[in-house]
């Protein structure tokens, strides 16, 4: 048996060694409020609050904390010392608060060692207007004749003095559109298409800023313009104008609050004018248009002669609709020069950024008034190198600027967003200089969380894939593809990566916000529509679908594994039963077998000359349905459990049972074989437990009998792949799971990589191996749904998890999967408590695990090998030491507790 040693992850032996004995003062720190940093504009009327304990030593535990929040300088709430270990979802339990104030907090605890903290450094939230009878504004539109979807951006202006010293002024901004705005000629913020998407009739949000360092004494001026955006501009492939409306608007308050304790407020009223400006037209799909020699400069400063403006029209409307934002905004990240300038065989200019992204290009550029810069956008090119543009559809994805001459000009889009990795650049006459042309990647202002590397260069290739994949498609939404005439909310995406999702980054606020319309768009039967925010043009009467509308109940889920969210679960509870309760109305004699159903989608289809000579792995959509309502129903258990609804857990526990039965009468054999022999008609039926344990291990050999017959290849499609290796390393064959994974040729995920990937394709054959491409009419490269195979690399491959009983990582699960020649593997997770990290590697005949548990949380360690004699830690046997609780040996594992702190065993098994 080789020797096995646990090393630590982040300290160095000798630091390890003295952890035992040293302990230092308690410290608190990364104060957050509803999981954001100083967020201005919440009108969450009980926020919740967290923090982190730094601290040295093991086994450090909070066991009590107080919480301080002051307004206007006064204490308006101590909690007074709360004997718990709670430092995450901390809910406010004082006064009621009110609207547009400043509060401050700080928090103290006390730990298991006897020690407390000192206060922490105040943190801040400001709250948003609470309720609609707050805002003073109203909507306001241009009603200029050029206004339109389609047509030109309306820019809206208002003048307005100030003859006091300012103490503090924030403002609270919507559209009906995207807006941008801008105070005495500065930019507003650092969002971009704000307000975001949402199920705008009964969900608009609202966004708050400071901008008491924009204002000044005297005469100032607001300036916002308007875009068409997701409200009134074509959306999805038949490109349906005014989903939400025909009228681009404005809402508009400022609050302003003065040193001798008066306010003033500035609102959009029938006070505002409203003009045409340099944009001619900005559409998601088609891009922008802008024209350099109509924009009026200054137009949003102070002395700006507005004379030639039209009087805006001011309307009284319900506001009832709206609500602040608490999920992050969309901001410019990474940016890309150019790393290949080309000329293609027909002449064409092409410059190639090298990652595959959505945002838009930065171009400087010299020329005379009237010369048209053109920069057209896509993902790859064709076999002969030309840009390849027939996967976009019909979305022209061009950005077109018209310069007004007379020295070097810099343009960007503002109301638009391409998905490219290369651009096409036409206007500018002779060579490109790649300097002038800057990528600009935008998403959602989502904190990175995880890291992942081993010694596989192409998964670490594929995992940065995996990643860009969900950035550039977290626009505000969780969308399929960023690219064409589509870019919608699907929710069977969404569901079938959202595990893999909440590793990457923290999308804790991002998917809580997305489910808010999820509940609302959904219909009143408890179907759940295909896309969020529903689009009643294309899906005007939605019906259920499996693993698309089940996102009802597996995105609440996966989200409160990750972050312990019960509030979340607690809003989302009576959706998550509706879908349910929709189900059960369809399902005959518990089977659900009529209806639509994608099944599963894109998986494996032979063509001729196959390289296997094998079937399409077409399964049975119903088999896959039965499968995941009993998920959903398992998943309306733990909820029900979670919220201490025990009628419920009793009533889902016996729909479970029915659910199984009739799966097993209906889609297996007396002698154990399934009616679909595919990988995802295995993969399901064992990953929800749908048999008895005692036909699993059959079920298991057909699995991987299959996966031979297609020489090591996937077949599964969108339903099947997320679940394909857990199913695998769960049932004792880790290494045909490694075969999948490190697989190089079609199908399989490190085939796209081969090829060139950045991201995670759409099709497991989006480009074929002699660099034609699938059918263009659904051929995205870049598209999250198949990047779901993180999730195993993560939990199961390096083995970092959580357990259900204290979810969010509150204890910690390491339980790595070595195989596959992998030499090392490794990964970290920023936690709500701290990081928390895991990695092994083989080296010298001896395999090192390295562990990290950060303080207030605790960790069970399963170590490969057969029995814990002569298992060390930092050079003692861990049956000596205090800080390790030896539990025991478990399917070729010794397991151990630990608390908080870096560790280091070896040992011979």
């Amino acid at each position: 048996m080789k020797n096995i040693h646990v090393l630590a992850a982040i300290a160095g032996a000798a630091l390890l060694m003295s952890s035992h004995t040293v302990f230092s003062q308690v410290k608190v720190q990364e104060l957050r409020c509803e999981h954001l940093a100083n967020p201005v504009g919440l009108d969450v009327l009980q926020p919740r609050f967290g923090w982190q304990l730094a601290a040295g030593g093991r086994n450090v535990m909070q066991t009590a904390y107080e919480l301080k929040i002051s307004a206007n300088n006064k204490v308006v709430w101590n909690s007074g010392k709360v004997n718990s270990d709670s430092s995450v979802h901390v809910a406010y339990q004082g006064p009621a608060l009110q609207p547009d104030t400043r509060y401050t907090w700080q928090v103290r605890v006390w730990d298991n060692k006897g020690k407390t903290s000192g206060w922490s450094a105040p943190a801040y939230w400001h709250t948003g207007l609470l309720n609609a009878g707050n805002w003073k504004a109203k909507w306001i539109t241009s009603g200029l004749p050029a206004d339109s979807a389609n047509g030109y951006v309306p820019f809206f202006r208002k003048a307005f003095s100030t003859s006091k010293k300012i103490q503090s002024a924030v403002a609270y901004i919507t559209a009906h559109g995207l807006y941008e705005a801008q105070l005495n000629g500065k930019r507003i913020g650092d969002a971009y298409l704000t307000p975001g998407w949402t199920s705008y009739h009964q969900h608009l949000a609202y966004q708050a800023y400071d901008v008491t360092d924009l204002l000044q004494k005297g005469n100032n001026a607001v300036g916002v313009m308007v875009g068409s955006g997701w409200y009134r501009g074509p959306l999805a492939w038949n490109k349906r104008k005014n989903a939400y409306g025909k009228d681009a608007a404005l809402l508009f308050q400022l609050n302003i609050h003065y040193t001798d304790g008066t306010t003033e407020t500035i609102v959009s009223d029938n006070s505002w004018k409203a003009a045409t400006g340099g944009i001619v037209s900005s559409e998601i799909y088609d891009g922008e248009v802008f024209d350099a020699r109509r924009q009026k400069a200054g137009w949003s400063g102070a002395g700006f002669d507005d004379s030639q403006w039209t009087p805006v029209t001011a309307e009284t409307a319900s506001l009832n609709n709206l609500s602040a934002s608490y999920n992050e905004l969309i901001k410019k990240h990474e940016t890309f020069t150019p790393v290949k300038v080309i000329t293609t065989p027909k002449g064409d200019k092409v410059l190639d950024f090298g990652q595959n992204l959505v945002g838009w290009v930065q171009v400087k550029v010299k020329g005379n008034a009237g010369d048209t810069v053109k920069i057209a956008h896509v993902e790859v090119l064709d076999k002969k190198g030309e840009p390849y543009f027939e996967n976009l559809r019909s979305a022209r994805a061009e950005d077109m600027y018209i310069l007004k001459g007379g020295g070097t000009e810099v343009f960007e889009p503002h109301f638009t967003f391409h998905g490219f990795r290369y651009i096409r650049v036409k206007g500018i006459n002779g060579a490109l200089n790649p300097a002038d042309f800057t990528a600009v990647a935008l998403y959602s202002d989502m904190p990175l969380t995880g890291q992942f590397s081993c010694s596989d260069s192409l998964v670490n290739q594929l995992q940065h894939n995996i990643r860009w994949g969900q950035q550039g498609n977290f626009l505000d939404v969780p969308t399929d593809c960023p690219q064409r005439d589509e870019r919608l909310g699907w929710t069977g995406d969404a569901a079938m990566f959202s595990r893999t999702a909440t590793f990457n980054r923290q999308v804790n606020n991002f998917f809580a916000k997305w489910l808010k319309d999820v509940a609302i768009d959904q219909m009143p039967n408890g179907a759940v529509p295909f896309v969020i925010p529903n689009l009643k043009a294309l899906f005007p009467d939605p019906v259920g679908a499996t693993g698309w509308s089940d996102a009802v109940t597996i995105v609440p889920w996966n989200n409160y594994l990750a972050y312990a969210d019960k509030r979340l679960i607690a809003e989302q509870y009576p959706s998550m039963k509706a879908w349910l309760g929709y189900i059960e109305k369809s399902a005959k004699n518990d089977l659900w077998n009529t209806g639509f159903q994608f099944g599963d989608w894109l998986s494996y289809r032979a063509e001729e000359n196959d390289a296997f000579n094998a079937v399409s792995a077409v399964t049975d959509r119903y088999l896959v349905a039965q499968c995941f309502w009993a998920n959903s129903a398992q998943i309306m258990i733990n909820a029900a459990n979670v919220l201490g609804k025990a009628d419920d857990v009793a009533y889902y526990t016996d729909q479970l049972r029915r659910i199984k039965a009739a799966f097993l009468k209906e889609y297996v054999t007396p002698n154990g074989r399934l009616v679909s022999s595919t990988q995802t008609a295995y993969v399901l039926t064992l990953y929800f437990d749908m048999v008895p344990e005692e036909m699993r291990p059959r079920i298991v050999q057909q699995l991987v009998e299959n996966i031979q017959h297609y020489h090591n290849h996937l077949t599964t499609g969108f339903l099947g792949t997320p679940f394909l290796c857990h199913v695998l390393s769960r049932f004792g064959q880790t290494e045909v799971a490694y075969q999948l994974l490190l697989q190089k040729t079609y199908p399989s995920w490190l085939y796209p990589v081969r090829m060139g990937a950045t991201t995670i394709w759409e099709r497991w054959d989006s480009m074929k191996p002699d660099s034609t491409f699938q059918d263009p009419g659904m051929t995205s490269f870049n598209h999250y749904a198949y990047g779901a195979i993180g999730d195993w690399m993560y939990r199961a491959m390096v083995g970092l998890d959580t357990y259900e009983d204290a979810p969010g990582y509150k204890h910690i699960k390491v339980q790595p999967h070595p195989g596959g020649g992998i030499t090392f593997a490794k990964a970290s997770l920023q936690t709500y408590y701290g990081p928390a990290a895991a990695g092994w590697k083989i080296a010298d005949g001896q395999l090192l695990l390295d562990v990290e548990v950060p303080a207030n949380t605790t960790a069970t360690i399963y170590i490969p090998g057969s029995n814990a004699a002569g298992i060390q830690e930092s050079g003692q046997a861990i049956s000596s030491q205090k800080d390790i609780q030896v539990k025991g040996t478990e399917n070729g594992y010794v397991v151990v507790n630990v608390g908080s702190g870096s560790y280091h065993f070896s040992g011979a098994l």
